[in-house]
């Protein structure tokens, strides 16, 4: 049955820049992996904002990659490339992609890949590689969260929020966590968040600071940027470190920058996307060797919210998009 691969996929298209209306099925070749790369038949693909902002026109692609959106997906592997180890046809596994998530069949390397954790089942784990990759790189690798330490994460009850809600936690460090409803707030809660704050409602520069008895965070991973830039570094303890991976706040601010230097802050960002294939390898070796085990030992769970079949992906951006949602929209072929 493995191999028993069409030539022809349904996937869904970009036909020009605009709103969700713009995303529209197609039909393209089930491509050949290339050697270090298995092909896979897709079971769920993650939404990200990301994807949103490619739809726009707004996050173009990197040279040579496919125009056909989704960062991430799970699936079961159905051929090899040459010089494939380590997997084998029939295996279930999550991806990392550059492209392609949004169709029925993709290529990935075989290093951008993970099995499914036993506890997840194969459709939520289409929403764990981007979330987690991204989790890891930036509040482990680039501002080196560790045990004890307090982390305001922004945007608590989106994908990354909770995964970086529940990783902070299972590392040992102290987590507030911003959300935009009660609901959410709970959400952040449930998934273990110490303190949840309604940034609607709330302060979230004095609830930290009270947490803290004055002292400020060690850490605060953020994806709004703007107006919330300068609270941060307010709110930021001595050699306190900000890392955004979004600026859906904006991206130019007036901020007192005299603060990074009394302070000894760091203020970093990244993207993902862009990184290498080696680099990304790296990333997804530290899941598999510091993270991964975690599934089992039952500190981690998925959170995925809704479902939409992969025609309705314009259904599945409007939902992104009305912030509605707490934790990960899917696709499903």
């Amino acid at each position: 049955m493995l191999a028993n691969i069409p030539p022809t996929q349904t996937v869904i298209e970009i036909k020009e820049p605009g709103g969700p209306e713009v995303l529209v099925p197609g039909t393209r070749p089930v491509p050949e992996p290339k050697a270090g790369e298995v092909l896979i038949r897709i079971a769920a693909a993650g939404i990200n904002r990301a994807d949103t902002l490619q739809r726009q026109g707004r996050y173009p692609m990197p040279p040579g990659a496919s125009d056909i959106p989704g960062l991430e997906c799970s699936g079961t592997i159905v051929k090899l490339g040459e010089g494939v180890s380590g997997f084998i046809t029939g295996e279930e596994v999550c991806a990392l992609l550059v492209a392609d998530g949004y169709g029925e069949y993709c290529a990935v390397p075989a290093v951008q890949c993970l099995p499914v954790p036993k506890s997840v089942s194969l459709i939520d784990a289409g929403g764990l590689m981007e979330t987690f990759c991204t989790v890891w790189t930036n509040v482990f690798d680039r501002i080196h969260l560790k045990a004890g330490e307090v982390l305001l994460q922004q945007g608590g009850s989106s994908g990354i929020g909770i995964t970086a809600i529940q990783l902070a936690k299972a590392f040992g460090a102290k987590v507030l966590a911003t959300a935009g409803s009660d609901e959410k707030c709970q959400a952040c809660r449930d998934f273990g968040a110490d303190v949840a704050i309604n940034y609607k409602t709330e302060d979230f520069v004095k609830i930290g600071k009270e947490f803290t008895n004055g002292r400020g965070v060690d850490a605060i991973f953020d994806m709004v940027g703007g107006d919330y830039i300068p609270r941060e570094l307010d709110l930021l303890a001595h050699e306190g470190r900000l890392c955004f991976v979004a600026l859906m706040g904006g991206t130019k601010v007036e901020a007192d920058f005299g603060l990074v230097q009394r302070k000894h802050l760091t203020v970093t960002g990244s993207t993902l996307r862009s990184r290498s294939i080696p680099q990304k390898a790296s990333i997804i070796a530290a899941l598999r060797e510091k993270v991964w085990p975690m599934w089992a030992a039952g500190k981690l769970r998925p959170f995925t919210y809704k479902q939409f079949p992969l025609k309705d992906a314009a259904g599945a951006h409007r939902l992104m998009e009305s912030s509605q949602h707490i934790g990960k929209i899917l696709l499903v072929p």
